[in-house]
């Protein structure tokens, strides 16, 4: 199968059969507004080294614009900067709309006192509890989720991406200390989105995942994404309880007596009040 795995302007490196061509796009996509992206499964002309056809999106995110994603890595810094649950909760929400696989990775945990580690790990064994992939970037088996999957890094400037990449895979050789990671290069010189091989799968090289924003998601799809909602939602009096003025609510009755975690269901009222 053919795979657009890189951009710059209008030309399009595929891969194929272990080669690599870089192709234009038809004309009839722009007809029918169509933008091949990196991630995209295409057919090729090789001789004229032509996108003739696009297949089918699984799923695609349009800052970065990349499509076929499995998995985003959000990598979550406790400190320096300090931990946000409210960014940790909004890309939770606009990963899972989007069709992609949260796994959630702590950084720097390192940098904490006793009492800010026990705190952490509060919040780690809660996003487990709820269902979420949890790790920490010291974990061992951390290695073993990336093989043949499409993978996007995601998370704030100084979260610790390229780090961990490093930690990973040593061959990157990435430069740390950058607002974003850049692979191969001096200084953060990324402009483009590309998918590169490392650890048995693809990581995406992209500008940043700058999209959290929730202009085109519906507050009924915001509740649908805090999952574990779901769990208490039979307790609610009304089958469209939005868990925010209802009086008989079995998610706000489970907030209280502490089965849901605060700071979620705050954020979660903050998501759906700022539209």
């Amino acid at each position: 199968m053919s795979k657009i795995i890189k951009q710059i302007s209008n030309d399009y490196t595929v891969f194929d059969d272990g080669k690599r061509y870089v192709c234009k796009a038809r004309g009839k996509f722009r007809n029918l507004n169509i933008t091949p992206l990196v991630g995209d499964d295409v057919i090729i002309d090789k001789e004229k080294k032509i996108i003739v056809d696009i297949l089918d999106r699984k799923n695609q995110l349009t800052r970065p614009s990349i499509a076929n994603v499995d998995q985003a890595l959000i990598v979550t810094s406790v400190k320096i900067p300090d931990f946000s649950t409210n960014l940790l909760d909004k890309l939770l929400n606009i990963i899972e709309y989007n069709k992609v696989t949260p796994i959630i990775c702590f950084t720097k945990l390192d940098l904490l006192n006793s009492d800010e580690l026990k705190e952490i790990n509060n919040y780690i064994d809660y996003y487990r509890k709820i269902g979420y992939k949890v790790f920490i970037n010291t974990d061992s088996e951390l290695k073993n989720i990336f093989k043949d999957k499409i993978t996007v890094f995601v998370g704030q400037s100084g979260a610790g991406k390229s780090s961990l990449l490093n930690r990973l895979d040593s061959k990157l050789n990435l430069k740390t200390g950058e607002v974003s990671f850049a692979l191969n290069r001096g200084k953060h010189t990324t402009r483009h989105t590309e998918l590169i091989n490392s650890l048995g799968g693809l990581i995406a090289d992209t500008p940043g995942f700058s999209a959290l924003e929730f202009d085109k998601i519906k507050d009924i799809d915001i509740k649908n994404n805090f999952i574990e909602f779901r769990n208490y939602e039979n307790l609610c009096e009304y089958k469209d309880c939005m868990h925010v003025n209802e009086l008989k609510c079995g998610v706000k009755e489970n907030v209280k007596n502490g089965n849901i975690l605060k700071t979620r269901y705050e954020n979660y009222l903050k998501f759906i009040k700022k539209r």
